[in-house]
């Protein structure tokens, strides 16, 4: 076991800043390789475990060594004006949030050339929504903190990327807190931009989960949750529960920073450039056995405007937003340049405005992030913006006290969590049997039976081997359906333990996929404390482990 952080001082979110020291020396996690765990894409384990062949697709293969020339090749592509328009944006977010002396700090050294930054970024997901938005973060965290110790010289900031200009509603306005919670609002178009209608009646839902602890530190969390928008009530949630740890939180659906996506703006409009781009290089990674995850549209930005997110699509040598009149690309290069934040680049150019507009040295995601990050170093080589290194977020699965118990009680060991449960139950049954449940001798007369039967048929009267087939078949089946029976009567006598077996496995996999991919962080909270439990997650993230870590929590 390994995988665990050691501080120099005890972690203060809602306190002051701890002097930190990582020191991953394991005691309350275990690992699964990913690939034994049977839960994680081929593409993603192949990035975590192989990154080396992707070679083609990447700028370099991530590792901490790699930073030092990933570190070179950003201060050559990201000069002083570009830092100094990020940190005007970054002081104005932060203006009013009173308790953001560490984020000032951090904006302040973003001016200096030396100084860079490792990024993650998430849908804005209700109330954090499920667990890897969480794990995204301390990943970064602790990544930066790695760093700033191997490269001395160097300053690593950690910024979470708010995918404010995302439209899909849907996605984010639910999250599975002890049930499944949602925010009822009719808005449409950019969710960051989107008023907090409703909102009252969302607090009250949050705040009743944990009404047995009005004094608990998850009254102080409910209590950030809150805005002018949805991005702020975003950004003062994350805040709250990471501002000692140096995290930046930015909203990039603002027009100074989408001033400096004019000249993709303009390729998009006059040359398609990206499309052809991300195409070429699909076709590599198909030959290489990979799919696409991303389609490429001839123009890859839409326009935002007050509940719409709305496509420009390309008509022979117009341009046009479905309902409107077409035009010229003279024309919507003359709009952007009366106001850049009306347009939003898609999924495809998401990733390149991130690396215009940071000193961004590596991007951290999920499987489905990295699949699409592979198609588009075409992209970046055709507009010369330096490629990140990609590296493939942390996965974890909690094992609370409950779950522990019951598995003890199983006599289960941690592999045991990955086989299926129905033959886990099937095992249990005969494993339990009062008298052994052995139904091979059986099976070897029946075999011994068909094969005499079909010597006989063939000797006799080979017209009637269909017959015997169907007979012999028909015998086959009853002997299976006398051993299920015998096998579901041996299950009734151990019912405790088979509902143990079903609660272990809706706590770890719930509607049949990841823990962390559905369960909400502060499901951990049920007692109203969050420093604790956000203490242990953060001490068990070690950014370099590439395995599925298991934390056992105390």
């Amino acid at each position: 076991m390994r995988i665990q952080v050691e501080k120099q001082a005890s972690f203060t979110p809602f306190g002051a800043q701890a002097n930190e020291k990582l020191i991953f020396v394991g005691m309350n996690t275990s690992k699964v390789h990913r690939e034994q765990s049977g839960l994680f894409s081929k593409v993603a384990n192949d990035l975590v475990y192989r990154q080396s062949i992707f070679k083609d697709f990447i700028h370099r293969e991530f590792s901490l060594d790699a930073f030092e020339s990933q570190f070179d090749d950003k201060a050559k592509d990201f000069g002083t004006n570009k830092r100094e328009v990020l940190q005007e944006v970054l002081r104005d977010q932060y203006a009013n949030i009173s308790d953001a002396s560490i984020q000032q700090e951090q904006i302040d050294a973003l001016g200096k050339e030396n100084v860079f930054t490792v990024t993650t970024g998430h849908q804005l997901s209700l109330f954090t929504g499920p667990l890897y938005f969480i794990l995204k973060i301390a990943h970064v965290i602790n990544l930066s903190k790695k760093l700033n110790e191997k490269y001395a010289d160097k300053k690593v900031i950690p910024v979470f990327w708010m995918a404010t200009e995302d439209h899909d509603f849907a996605e984010v306005q639910s999250c599975n807190l002890f049930k499944k919670v949602t925010w009822e609002s009719g808005q449409e178009g950019a969710v960051g931009r989107m008023t907090l209608q409703n909102w009252s009646e969302l607090i009250e839902t949050l705040r009743g989960f944990f009404a047995n602890h009005p004094e608990g530190e998850i009254q102080q969390v409910i209590d950030a949750y809150n805005g002018s928008n949805y991005a702020e009530a975003t950004r003062n949630l994350v805040h709250t529960l990471f501002k000692n740890e140096g995290l930046l939180i930015l909203d990039a659906d603002d027009a100074r920073l989408k001033k400096q996506m004019r000249f993709v703006f303009e390729d998009e409009l006059k040359n398609q450039g990206a499309k052809s781009a991300v195409e070429a290089t699909n076709d590599r990674l198909e030959k290489a056995g990979y799919g696409d995850q991303a389609y490429a549209r001839p123009i890859n930005f839409f326009r935002l405007s007050a509940g719409k997110r709305e496509r420009l699509m390309l008509e022979g040598d117009d341009i046009r937003i479905d309902g409107e009149d077409a035009h010229k690309a003279d024309y919507w290069l003359a709009e952007f340049d009366k106001d850049p934040a009306q347009f939003s680049p898609n999924v495809i150019l998401r990733p390149l405005y991130q690396e215009i507009i940071l000193p961004n040295l590596c991007y951290v995601g999920g499987g489905g992030e990295m699949a699409y990050w592979l198609q588009l170093k075409g992209v970046f080589d055709l507009h010369q913006v330096q490629f990140p290194l990609l590296q493939v977020r942390l996965s974890m699965m909690v094992l609370d006290s409950n779950v522990s118990g019951k598995m003890e009680q199983l006599n289960w060991e941690i592999n045991d969590l990955f086989k299926p449960i129905h033959e886990q139950k099937k095992q249990y049954a005969l494993d339990h049997a009062d008298e052994e449940l052995d139904f091979s001798a059986m099976k070897t007369h029946l075999a011994s039976l068909q094969k005499a039967g079909e010597e006989i048929v063939n000797a006799v009267n080979p017209n009637m081997a269909s017959f015997w087939g169907a007979e012999s078949k028909r015998i086959e089946k009853v002997i299976d359906g006398f051993e299920q029976k015998m096998i579901k009567s041996e299950k009734s006598k151990h019912e405790k333990a088979l509902k143990a077996m079903d609660f272990i496995h809706d706590r770890l996999f719930p509607n049949q996929g990841l823990q962390e991919r559905y369960m909400n962080f502060f499901q951990l909270c049920a007692n109203g404390e969050v420093e604790s439990n956000l203490r242990e997650i953060l001490e068990a993230v070690d950014p370099f482990e590439k395995d599925l870590v298991i934390l056992h929590q105390s």
